[in-house]
Order: C-alpha cells, then structure tokens, then sequence
C-alpha cells in the first residue's frame, strides 16, 4: 500500500493535495542509481567520473526548478526552509535570486 507523507503546509483559504503518490519510490530509485553509478566509477572507469559529476550541476539545477514551482504555487520561503531543516533567509539566498 503506498502512503503518502504530508504536503508542505498549506494556506488556510485553499488546501492542496499531493497529486503524485509514487515519489518516495521514485526519489528511491534514483538514489539507488546515483549510488551505483558512484560504485561503478569507484571500481576504476574512470572516464565516467565526468558525466557522475555533471549529475551534480543537473541536480542543482532541477531543484532550483523544483523550489520556483513551489513558490509559484503560493509556498511561502518559510514553508520551503522547513522542510529543508533551513531558514527561510537561508532558502531564499540560496534559490530567491531577484525575487524579494
């Protein structure tokens, strides 16, 4: 049976719902690819430690994407900072940019 953990804490006016239930399993995957991925450059190919590295940049990347969907969706910096175990100033330097 998949569970689904709780949303980001949402407005009082207009309750969201998690519309993907699969990404604990999902996000799960794609650890135990990274992690083999890692075993395998470890192991000696050394050539794919360039591409292991650029996962790096797209990582940084798709998160960026992910924190701008959420604040477009009416997540506050402080919502965000807390589920990351950061504060909401330290959230917004990081992915804010211009945005005050």
């Amino acid at each position: 049976m998949n569970t689904v953990k709780p949303v980001l804490t949402a407005k009082a006016s207009r309750p969201r719902r998690r519309m993907v239930v699969e990404n604990d399993e999902f996000a799960a995957f794609a650890r135990r690819i990274l992690r083999a991925h890692g075993k395998r450059v470890a192991t000696g190919d050394v050539e794919a430690l360039i591409d292991l590295v650029a996962l790096s940049t797209v990582l940084d990347i798709v998160i960026a994407e992910a924190v701008n969907g959420l604040r477009r969706h009416g997540y506050s910096w402080a919502e965000i900072g807390t589920r990351l175990g950061i504060s909401r100033q330290a959230a917004q330097q990081r992915w804010g940019g211009d945005e005050s």
